[in-house]
């Protein structure tokens, strides 16, 4: 009998310990645990370092407020950002991390089309919900129901450019037939660009495509390709390039005295560093964008004002759609009401976020798992101004074109 009397006061014993160290641990497991992998250093850090910012604002946002609402108890947020140094199986190799071993509840996905598309086949292995704010290819969303994304098709991206060169030809600004050197670059986010103005080419015999090349990511001289283009003689020049490529090449495409009509590299022009690092050479380029701080709604002045407030510079579109990406994925955990990974996955594809700084004004996501949403053109004036100048509803001034020379 003594020994089962000791043997019981061993077992209340380690009961008690256990019991007295329940608290932290329990205190951990009420956490939201989200995981997130960025480019916060390498190649793609200024606008990956944005998206870091703009992350960690929101969830600070939230847990200020006392968190999130998860089926009638408040839990805060309890973020591991992670920094792949834009290195693309890194990238998979952290979220692949964050996933089985540190058993995040949803992963925010990074930026970079290439860097994502490594991202997004860890999702499918472990089933844990994943939503992008900084990719736009369309080969990346579809093949798992746990992969969404934010940003609208790059494909949508270069037709709506399309669609504003077009209005420039009934306005008479622009003089059909119109010729256009097209350059991209080599990633699925580039063949997206290049299929779409090509598509929009051949239904539109006022246009046509003389000289479509492609270029390697972070190419160290672009004076060659420059040199084909200015013998190509073409009327407009449109490029899908990457910030630190748009600022590279058109550093070159300056120094070499080269004109177009029309000067676009895709989503870039407007963004504050090329601007910075370029100066008036940024000047009348037009950019088709997943967000503009002219968009004419409420929220969008909110978001500008109380991102200001804190980090005492206006926003980026990189800042407005990181902020989204982790907006709608705490609306989604709260509409689930569970961390359950299958409830806020199917949360996910349902949700309508109806207040959505995005153009639009509404969030959601397709079968595919990708958010389609309008874009707009914006165009750089000089001393640092630039307007939307498409769609006509939402535009803050007139395009100027064909762009002046000199």
């Amino acid at each position: 009998m003594t020994g089962i009397r000791s043997n019981r006061s061993f077992a209340l014993s380690v009961l008690s310990l256990a019991l007295a160290f329940s608290g932290p641990a329990a205190a951990q497991e009420a956490a939201i645990r989200i995981g997130a992998v960025l480019p916060v250093t390498g190649k793609e850090s200024k606008i990956g370092g944005a998206y870091k910012q703009a992350t960690e604002f929101a969830v600070k946002e939230v847990n200020d407020a006392g968190g999130l609402d998860v089926g009638g108890k408040r839990m805060k947020i309890d973020l591991a950002l992670l920094d792949d140094t834009s290195d693309a199986s890194r990238s998979e190799q952290l979220v692949e991390q964050l996933m089985a071993q540190q058993k995040v509840h949803a992963v925010i996905g990074g930026y970079g089309s290439q860097l994502v598309q490594a991202q997004s086949v860890v999702p499918d292995r472990y089933g844990i919900p994943y939503v992008s704010g900084g990719a736009g290819a369309t080969s990346i969303y579809g093949r798992s129901k746990w992969v969404f994304g934010v940003l609208s098709p790059v494909e949508n991206l270069a037709s709506t450019q399309m669609d504003f060169l077009s209005d420039l030809v009934a306005q008479g600004k622009l003089k059909k037939p119109l010729k256009i050197a097209l350059l991209i670059e080599n990633t699925e986010h580039g063949k997206d660009f290049q299929k779409g103005v090509k598509d929009y080419a051949k239904a539109h015999p006022e246009f046509s495509v003389v000289l479509d090349e492609s270029f390697e990511l972070y190419a160290p001289d672009f004076k060659p390709l420059l040199g084909r283009v200015a013998a190509a003689k073409a009327d407009l020049f449109m490029c899908d390039a990457h910030l630190e490529d748009f600022i590279s090449m058109q550093r070159t495409y300056t120094q070499m005295g080269l004109y177009h009509q029309m000067v676009t590299y895709g989503a870039r022009g407007a963004d504050e560093a090329g601007r910075k690092a370029l100066g008036a050479a940024t000047d009348y380029i037009f950019a088709s964008g997943w967000w503009s701080d002219l968009l004419p709604y409420p929220q969008v002045k909110a978001f500008t004002a109380k991102w200001k407030a804190a980090a005492g510079s206006a926003p980026q579109w990189y800042h407005a759609t990181a902020y989204e990406t982790v907006r709608v994925l705490f609306a989604a955990i709260q509409k689930a009401g569970s961390l359950n990974p299958e409830a806020i996955r199917a949360a996910l594809a349902g949700i309508e976020l109806k207040d959505s700084i995005l153009p639009g004004g509404v969030l959601k996501f397709t079968k595919t798992g990708q958010a389609v949403l309008p874009f707009v053109v914006t165009q750089n004036k000089p001393d640092g101004k630039v307007d939307i100048v498409w769609p006509k509803e939402a535009r803050t001034g007139e395009a100027v074109a064909p762009m002046p020379k000199g």
